[in-house]
């Protein structure tokens, strides 16, 4: 432990030391244009990718780009226009990316909307139309005319805070010339909440180069934040102000004939079961920053599978949740609380627990509705409230979900927020509740975030020790980065709508992280970084420890390496098979103290074939564990790739307890033979839980924001290939807008 002590000592000294050194870059910033003014459009403009209407050629030019990598200090190697207009139904972006080479090849992970990360060339806006710096919209196209579109939250402080499951309609179309290429984006002022009657938004545009490896924005991003980060965008300015006119209401039905194809036990037959069902949604504007969400029979058989993971953990993975009703606003839902105790998981609504079996089984929702958005500037409102219905063959009753959450800003870009969870049976005495404050700090330069939040759960059994209550920072600068987190979770908190790892412990956890940056050769970024977590139970002590001591390194091209050497200790509270597939089980009360060796690398995404490696090998309880995970891609630009996963796991553990290889296979094959045609095959053979899945989904987006899809899913044990069962589903939905 003294040794711990010294290394990090000399890891604090070594920030003191980086922190002073400076990089100037002022001179740039006094060349950049402080704010965007925007005329409204003085002829019509047709979304063609040629940028030949006079309001463009009137419009104010947005052209100096400062790049975010690999510099922050430097304006982009290759020049760019931007153009802004509107009139009384959109919002008109117009871009003329130039390139350093003439006919430089474009890098683009396939045909199929919604694509991320460094493997793509991309021209991007983000949208802050309530100037909070903490929410706003993006809207992306890529030179082969692909669109994205997503939601960013917290103020961009992560990659998560983008989620780019939101879908909505809105035009663009991209053409690609010599040396530059050119988009032209329309987005319907009624697809963006915004208080009406404003002349004023907080805009920043970025672009994403891959023959230069470099990312660049028009308001300066410092290098140790993601382009996606609000704190840093500036204003645009209307020529008068923008308003929301006529009404705002869409609604979108689907129609979905289906087969269920499930074998009968002892017998060679099956059950074949044929439906079809209809439903839909709509969204309706209320006033010009409220929208309310609402549904029916909502069926999500289109919706990509999970990935799975081989699960060596004592707790409940969480997956992210990818159903569009549950997105727009998500965060007013989804994020109080601390990761591990949420009092709200929208998953846990439509899926539930056969106590019988323990499996996850689709629970079917009735109906509900989502009240979501700006009260006034400064306070957000979120009130959802939805309808599960009842499997008597599990004996799970009806459910009525309801959540209230508001937040209200404070200060420049912080928020104090409360929320209300309610789950309540109808015609059986069972109810679970939680009620939740958050106060989330986030300084106006974006260096301090995090939060302090206190959660209380009521039901009818669970009557003391059922509040949780903590904290967790983060602090970055160029050359310093550092979280904390400290919590208390009850042993009876009972957040039955949210997620909760466990409970009955103070948990501290995190980290210390220098950074330094080589004026010369081809490592943009590196350090040292010393990483704790504590895990301690009144009674108990500490139960588990992990001490790492990490060294990362982050190249000019994108490329990423990751060395670590890790010692953990567990003491366990409960019995626990370490395999997590039915071996026997290691003693509750036992301890262990183990060591490992970590390391990952992630190639560079812009070439064709691409690869993340991850491996670990040491001791793992009583025994060993050797692992490698890999995730290979190779694209077939751009109709395209073909891509797998692999995790391996060799455990071995002395008699009598369970040795096993366990091995996680999942190959997939994406194709975009059109921009608006998809055909996605995945594969994935898991011998932890005895499964192999196979999911083909076809779509075909034959008019903005609707689609046709097919959907085959079939799943077999793997180790006799017997079925169990399998679902052949094809769904319609069109948008209308009235």
């Amino acid at each position: 432990m003294n040794r711990l002590l010294i290394l990090f000592a000399l890891c604090i000294l070594a920030s003191l030391s980086a922190k002073t050194q400076q990089v100037p870059y002022r001179s740039i910033l006094d060349q950049l244009d402080s704010n965007y003014f925007a005329k409204r459009s003085t002829d019509p403009i047709k979304i063609d990718g040629v940028i030949s209407e006079s309001t463009w050629a009137d419009a104010q030019k947005a052209g100096k780009f400062i790049q975010n990598f690999p510099t922050d200090t430097m304006t982009s190697s290759s020049g760019q226009e931007v153009m802004v207009s509107y009139d009384d139904r959109f919002l008109y972006i117009a871009a003329k990316i130039y390139n350093t080479v003439k006919n430089q090849h474009y890098v683009t992970p396939s045909l199929k909307r919604d694509y991320r990360g460094e493997a793509n060339d991309a021209f991007v806006v983000t949208i802050d139309p309530f100037m909070d710096q903490m929410n706003a919209f993006s809207f992306g196209v890529n030179p082969y005319g692909v669109q994205r579109e997503g939601l960013i939250v917290n103020g961009g402080v992560v990659s998560e805070d983008l989620s780019l499951s939101w879908d909505n309609k809105w035009f663009s179309e991209a053409k690609i010339q010599e040396d530059y290429w050119t988009a032209e984006i329309a987005i319907p002022l009624n697809t963006i909440r915004f208080r009406s009657g404003t002349n004023k938004w907080l805009i920043n545009f970025y672009r994403i180069d891959s023959h230069n490896a470099e990312r660049s924005s028009w308001s300066r991003i410092p290098n140790q934040y993601r382009p996606i980060s609000l704190a840093y965008s500036k204003p645009i300015i209307f020529e008068t102000p923008i308003e929301k006119k006529g009404r705002n209401i869409s609604v979108i039905p689907y129609l979905s004939p289906g087969s269920i194809r499930k074998p009968i036990s002892g017998t060679d037959k099956y059950n074949v079961n044929s439906n079809v069902s209809f439903g839909g949604d709509a969204k309706i504007g209320i006033g010009s920053s409220l929208n309310l969400d609402l549904t029916f029979n909502p069926d999500f058989s289109q919706v990509e599978v999970d990935n799975q993971v081989t699960n060596l953990d004592r707790f409940e993975i969480l997956f992210p949740e990818k159903r569009q009703f549950f997105l727009e606003n998500g965060d007013l839902f989804a994020n109080f609380g601390i990761d591990g105790a949420r009092p709200f998981f929208s998953r846990r609504i439509g899926v539930t627990r056969d106590q019988s079996t323990g499996q996850n089984v689709q629970n079917k929702i009735d109906a509900g509705f989502r009240l979501s958005g700006k009260i006034n500037d400064r306070l957000r409102m979120g009130l959802l409230d939805m309808k599960s219905a009842a499997i008597p063959s599990i004996n799970e009753p009806a459910y009525n979900f309801s959540v209230l959450s508001l937040q209200q800003r404070v200060f420049a870009r912080s928020n104090l927020g409360f929320i209300f969870t309610n789950k309540d049976a109808i015609g059986v005495k069972d109810f679970n509740r939680v009620t939740g404050l958050d106060y989330n700090l986030a300084s106006k330069n974006n260096v301090w975030n995090g939060k302090f939040f206190y959660m209380k759960s009521f039901d009818p059994i669970k009557r003391n020790d059922n509040a949780a209550f903590g904290s967790a920072m983060f602090y970055n600068k160029r050359f310093f980065e550092s979280r904390q987190s400290l919590y208390y979770i009850g042993k009876n908190f009972n957040p039955e709508v949210g997620y909760l790892r466990r409970a009955g412990f103070f948990r501290f956890a995190g980290y210390f992280s220098p950074k330094y940056y080589p004026k010369k050769g081809s490592i943009n970024n590196w350090g040292p970084m010393f990483d704790y977590d504590f895990t301690v139970f009144p009674k108990l002590g500490v139960t588990d420890y992990d001490i790492n001591l990490l060294y990362n390194v982050q190249y000019k091209n994108y490329v990423t390496l990751m060395l670590r050497f890790r010692k953990d200790y567990t003491k366990l509270t409960s019995d626990f098979d370490p395999t997590n597939s039915g071996g026997v089980k290691l003693k509750a009360n036992t301890a262990y103290n183990y060591y490992s060796f970590i390391c990952s690398l992630s190639t560079d995404q812009r070439k064709k074939l691409a690869a993340k490696l991850g491996s670990r090998s040491g001791q793992y309880f009583n025994g060993t564990r050797v692992n490698l995970d890999a995730e290979v891609n190779y694209r077939i630009q751009p109709f395209g790739s073909i891509s797998s996963v692999l995790s391996f796991n060799r455990l071995r553990f002395p008699q009598p307890y369970t040795s096993k290889d366990l091995i996680l296979f999942g190959p997939k094959i994406d194709l975009t033979f059109t921009k608006s045609l998809f055909l996605s095959t995945l594969v994935q053979y898991n011998n932890q839980i005895n499964n192999i899945n196979m999911n083909v989904r076809f779509q075909w987006r034959f008019a903005p924001a609707s689609d046709l899809f097919i959907v085959y899913t079939d799943n077999y044990y793997a180790d006799n290939y017997l079925s169990k069962g399998s679902a052949l589903v094809l769904k319609a939905t069109y948008w209308f807008n009235l």
